[in-house]
């Protein structure tokens, strides 16, 4: 849904359709949008039963419309049945982001990988990964060359993009642990001040992330290069590893990989969340 159209519904005053109009965001509005800003709209009807669904008619009206035929003749009982609501709800992701003010979100097919913060109205696609986490040190870990370059090793590529997997990039990715308090300071310090400022170059020169790094890489925003590298030893050093790894890919994934061998045995203990 477009968003004179989504406006349109928003501005109804037969009912709050703020409860299931709610910006969409996709993997490429996350690298290509200067704001990292959904580009699209959906109608969420969340686990509503359709007796209350009924009481937004605009919205019901576009569903009945667009959805139910198509759903009709699909091969699933709960699509036909539930012809209102999205088929893969994910109950439990949004149970997990209900009660926080932002969240983690990661493009999951991208050209370089990329994530940003997502406001808790916003609905991501299924191109897009949740974390669901609202402070700035786990942003921290997941903005580091560590994560970065255990995504790219444990996952699988199309066409020479990511293909960023829970299964594959975050669950098997061993966070710091124990991790001290200033050592966790540390590391949220340096991913709030690096995210302030790329947030100011995207915006000052309308570029999305995927621009933005790619200048970067050229020799460009040499002051971001620099709040990278400050994050990269934030992290490394929350590890306990020694500063030179914090920009050696694949001396990263050498220790994430022990690290990763010693908590799947039983050898280390883990409790990072």
């Amino acid at each position: 849904m477009g968003e004179d159209e989504a406006r349109a519904l928003l501005a109804r005053p037969d009912a709050d359709y703020r409860d299931v109009v709610r910006p969409y965001l996709t993997a490429a509005d996350i690298t290509d949008d200067p704001g990292q800003r959904p580009s699209r709209w959906v109608i969420d009807f969340g686990q509503m039963a359709l007796e209350r669904a009924m009481k937004y008619s605009g919205a019901i009206a576009i569903v009945k419309e667009r959805v139910k035929p198509e759903r009709e003749t699909n091969a699933d009982a709960g699509f036909r049945r539930d012809w209102w609501l999205f088929g893969r709800p994910r109950v439990e992701m949004r149970e997990a982001l209900d009660s926080l003010g932002r969240f983690v979100a990661i493009g999951a097919h991208v050209k370089r990988y990329a994530s940003c913060w997502a406001e808790p109205w916003t609905l991501a696609s299924n191109a897009v990964m949740i974390a669901a986490a609202d402070d700035d040190y786990s942003m921290g870990i997941l903005l580091s060359r560590a994560h970065e370059a255990w995504a790219w090793a444990r996952s699988s590529t199309l066409k020479g993009d990511l293909r960023y997997t829970p299964s594959t990039a975050f669950v098997t990715f061993p966070f710091p642990d124990p991790v001290s308090p200033d050592a966790r300071a540390k590391v949220a310090a340096a991913s709030s001040a690096l995210y302030a400022r790329r947030t100011a170059l995207c915006a000052e020169h309308q570029i999305g992330l995927t621009k933005l790094y790619n200048l970067m890489d050229e020799g460009g925003f040499a002051d971001l290069k620099r709040l990278h590298l400050a994050l990269d030893r934030a992290v490394v050093a929350a590890y306990g590893w020694p500063e030179s790894a914090a920009q050696d890919g694949a001396e990263v994934v050498r220790l994430l990989t022990e690290r990763n061998q010693e908590i799947v045995e039983g050898r280390r203990p883990y409790a990072p969340f």
